[in-house]
């Protein structure tokens, strides 16, 4: 039997929270969202990775209980931190988050997201408050076989570039400290695996959306890499929904929740690169080059990637809230605000309120 689950905003009422990766674009969104339900967030991370940012443009600092300038690698300072914020829930984002930029920068990809992981988990072990650790991996973690069908959680984990094997080793990381040193504790610690996120305020390189927005605001014409590569596709809130639904329980309901799980769109939103594409300059209200195909040879990149979520449909009541195209929709209209000059803060605030909006509706 499924059960119900939703995003309850009182429970994050004064709760304590250490995010890592704030300044990146999914830790963007979560700040926000957290702070609008009135948790006292702390974040930690590098500075802003892109020029704009998140970040800076909704002057995230503003609101956040503190923002930490800070490394995952950096031991000492990152236990300082989490010491003096005495935190009631981790939610670790912070990493090297793109496949291609892996290939260019292994050792710094590794560092960030091995290390990392453990620098987290050890410095947590120091938290007397500590409750909850949520690390969000990816759905590269699994070992890819280039099935038709979902990967489920007990599937053999795996990567063949430097930023998959990587999230791989952190998922191997965190049950190694689960089990070697947190069982007996009174510390909840899960992993998440999302798909491909989308939506306002990314400007990371080589990523899809991302590339393609500055291509329409700079009228340049759009080029794709794999243009018959299917991912998950989501809208960034999608999983974060399923990050705070899942704290939720483990704080609430205990360790039975203290596992991996997959947090992905319906599977027919998995789609190729190339029908989104074509479906963002349909949706673009301004004239633009099109696009064209890169045939040059490009480094190694899955080529067919599903997630099965049905381990969260059933034991969480998670489900997947906006389809694919109001996801796209939703992504069109954040980057019109931000082009008409809008308050970014209040544009991402009013997305999360219809996301809520449209979540309670469907309840």
């Amino acid at each position: 039997m499924m059960k119900s689950g939703r995003v309850d905003r009182s429970f994050w009422r004064g709760k304590n929270v250490f995010l890592t990766g704030h300044t990146g674009f999914k830790g963007g969104w979560l700040s926000l969202w957290l702070h609008s339900m009135g948790a006292n967030v702390t974040g930690y991370s590098l500075s802003a990775p892109t020029t704009p940012s998140l970040f800076e443009l909704s002057k995230l600092e503003n609101v956040l209980i503190r923002s930490i300038i800070g490394d995952v690698t950096d031991l000492g300072l990152l236990q300082e931190s989490l010491i003096e914020s005495n935190p009631d829930i981790i939610i670790h984002m912070a990493a090297q988050p793109l496949v291609r930029k892996s290939y260019e920068e292994p050792v710094q990809t590794y560092m960030t997201n091995v290390m990392g992981t453990v620098n987290i988990m050890e410095a947590a072990r120091s938290c007397s408050s500590l409750r909850v650790i949520l690390n969000v991996t990816t759905d590269k973690c699994y070992e890819n076989q280039e099935w038709h069908w979902g990967y489920r959680e007990n599937e053999p984990l795996g990567g063949y570039d430097p930023y998959s094997s990587s999230k791989a080793c952190s998922e191997l990381i965190t049950s190694a400290y689960r089990r070697s040193f947190l069982q007996t504790t009174d510390v909840r610690v899960a992993t998440a695996r999302a798909g491909n996120v989308i939506g306002g305020g990314d400007w990371a390189e080589d990523r899809l959306i991302p590339d393609l927005i500055r291509a329409l605001i700079n009228g340049d014409q759009i080029e794709i890499r794999n243009p018959k590569a299917v991912r998950p596709w989501q809208h960034v809130l999608e999983p974060l929904s399923g990050y705070l639904l899942l704290c939720q329980r483990l704080y609430l309901q205990g360790k039975e929740y203290a596992q991996a799980w997959n947090f992905g769109p319906q599977e027919s939103d998995a789609k190729p690169v190339e029908w989104i594409v074509n479906q963002m300059l349909k949706k673009w209200p301004h004239q633009h080059p099109g696009y064209l195909v890169n045939k040059q040879e490009q480094c190694h990149e899955a080529n067919m990637l599903k997630l099965d979520c049905s381990k969260a449909f059933l034991e969480l009541g998670w489900t997947p809230r906006w389809s694919l195209d109001q996801a796209l929709d939703a992504t069109i209209q954040w980057v019109d605000g931000y082009l008409r000059g809008m308050n970014i803060k209040e544009l991402c605030e009013q997305q999360i309120r219809e996301f809520e909006m449209y979540e309670d509706a469907i309840q």
